[in-house]
């Protein structure tokens, strides 16, 4: 029978049994938990202010620095990642920064002398969490957790879904920094005293990692669809108790492969950060309903669904933008998203039904479906080819298989709601957590290079106008303080403009003589100059403005590489 500690006592009173594993044989008993939670609390004592952003990549340091946080009464807000840009947004709203940042505003205990504290139970309204959604319309969006929601919660994740699993040590490949990843793989094994393993990032190491144990896999949809079926999975089998997923739907085909593979039958957890979790379900049947967690009412208002619950923030009834269905036993089926009604010149159109007819076509395994804004909107699809059928490559080939497709769709769709743009790959983008964000969708379907406006075209010479649009997607990335064009994309571009008006050989042989003199930012007219120089298959480029010269070089071509 598993111990149990609430929430608020972690800390207090260690439980019997590991706590904490490393990457080998090497194990830590609750008690030593306990211990580094309240060196945390001492560390948190000095610091000024109430609000701090956390982030470790190591659970066990995380685990025992959030609770010596919250022992000392701060505000812990957790961010997603620890880049630059991600601190520079958090500056305004906290005091300070812990753990694995780039600058680090606090030592950890282990450099400071240690000062005994006293530890009382936590108060469950005043201990605070901010977290992040995941951001899949736009910027994350922080979301405040009271500990009696977080309590309420994995109390409620252990009388649905924690029979048979005594002993156990928890794996995973998401992040605790993120509201399924820290129920999942800290709080709740901390409360039913279960051992947590450090986060696998490759299947390799993750079969490695729960050889010969009992143990429960906490999972994303984008790492079960790809599990390699050519790895001994069959040695999980009877120690295996489970396999938790969320963040995103899990295809049918795909939850039944991870049952033939893994040997036990996924389970699934509907939820948000802004709801808490909220259902689940066991593929153990062809398609599942959703089972509502013990504590959670819902309801269905118009065919959309509607929860009440002690994961959330207030008595109110939080309404979803799911479309469901009562099964007739207590449970429900998710019928798509009511929000994804899109006009297209003044045409209702379902992307879910849209993407549903696009994933019936035999070389598509997974579809996502958009609205592209501007002066005409448009829709656009993003297409994850089925296994065994290769992405084209070519544009004759591109063009092929969207026409292809769109013949598929003819037979439902009229010309006005089938999409217009295609982007085709073998599996479509996902964040940190493993879901399919518009934002990065969208990215696809943005330029990365500048129309070009050639003013002079001869058979040796070229020289092209390009504006350097703030949007463009090669800015992405460089950098968040303040946008640069990137010297790789400025070779690239010259490389791909020089092929329409020369005739290159089509081997790239060496560069010579680059030099990046100065940078290019958004808003910049730049001027590119080419000279082929055919008798020594060398292309040189070079990138002048008004402010001077910004880049140059030579590109040395081979017909045979």
């Amino acid at each position: 029978m598993t111990e149990w500690r609430s929430l608020d006592e972690v800390a207090l009173r260690p439980l019997p049994g590991r706590a904490f594993m490393a990457a080998g044989s090497e194990s830590a008993d609750h008690a030593v938990f306990q211990h580094e939670a309240l060196r945390w609390q001492a560390t948190f004592h000095r610091l000024p202010g109430s609000s701090w952003a956390l982030h470790f990549d190591d659970a066990s340091r995380f685990a025992a620095a959030l609770y010596g946080a919250w022992h000392a009464g701060k505000t812990v807000v957790l961010p997603g990642d620890a880049l630059a840009g991600t601190q520079a947004r958090l500056r305004a709203h906290v005091d300070g920064f812990v753990g694995d940042w780039l600058e680090s505003d606090a030592a950890s205990p282990d450099d400071l002398p240690y000062a005994p504290c006293v530890a009382r139970p936590l108060d469950a309204d005043a201990t605070r969490l901010v977290v992040f959604t995941s951001g899949s319309t736009g910027e994350p969006v922080a979301i405040e957790k009271r500990l009696r929601q977080l309590d309420a919660e994995v109390h409620a994740l252990e009388a649905a879904l924690g029979r048979g699993l005594d002993g156990v040590a928890v794996h995973g490949t998401v992040s605790h920094q993120h509201i399924y990843g820290l129920l999942f793989r800290v709080l709740w094994p901390l409360a039913a005293g279960r051992a947590i393993v450090p986060r696998a990032f490759f299947p390799e190491d993750l079969l490695a990692a729960m050889d010969g144990q009992d143990a429960v896999l906490v999972a994303s949809p984008a790492h079960l669809k790809r599990l390699p079926a050519q790895l001994s999975w069959a040695s999980l089998h009877g120690r295996l108790r489970a396999v938790f997923s969320s963040g995103g739907a899990l295809p049918a085909d795909a939850a039944h492969d991870v049952a033939r593979l893994l040997g036990v039958p996924p389970t699934e957890i509907l939820g948000s950060s802004e709801t808490g979790g909220i259902a689940w379900r066991r593929w153990e049947t062809e398609v599942p309903v959703w089972t509502p967690l013990p504590g959670v009412d819902w309801r269905l208002q118009e065919g959309v669904l509607e929860v009440h619950s002690p994961h959330l923030a207030g008595d109110a009834w939080w309404r979803s933008q799911d479309r469901a269905e009562a099964d007739g036993a207590g449970g429900f089926r998710l019928l798509g998203r009511a929000d994804r009604i899109v006009k297209v010149e003044e045409r209702r159109v379902s992307l879910d039904a849209l993407e549903r007819r696009i994933q019936a076509h035999p070389a598509v395994r997974e579809a996502r479906v958009l609205l592209l804004g501007g002066a005409r909107s448009a829709l656009a699809a993003v297409v994850a080819m089925a296994d065994g059928v290769p992405v084209p490559q070519d544009a004759m080939a591109r063009r092929a298989l969207s026409q292809s497709l769109s013949r598929h769709l003819a037979e439902m769709q009229d010309a006005v709601t089938r999409p217009r743009r295609w982007r085709f790959a073998t599996a479509l983008p996902t964040n940190a957590q493993g879901k399919v964000t518009e934002a990065a969708l969208t990215a696809l379907f943005r330029p990365e290079r500048p129309a070009a406006c050639w003013t002079l075209r001869e058979s040796a010479r070229a020289r092209a106008d390009m504006s350097l649009d703030a949007s463009l997607a090669v800015f992405d990335g460089h950098f968040n303080q303040a946008a640069v064009l990137p010297g790789v994309a400025q070779l690239d571009w010259a490389v791909q403009l020089a092929r329409e008006v020369f005739a290159i050989p089509p081997c790239f042989l060496r560069m010579e003589a680059l030099k990046f003199q100065r940078v290019a930012r958004p808003g910049d007219l730049i001027h590119l100059d080419l000279e082929w120089q055919a008798d020594r298959a060398t292309l040189v480029f070079r990138y002048t403005s008004v402010q001077g010269p910004h880049a140059s070089g030579r590109v040395v071509f081979a017909h045979e590489a």
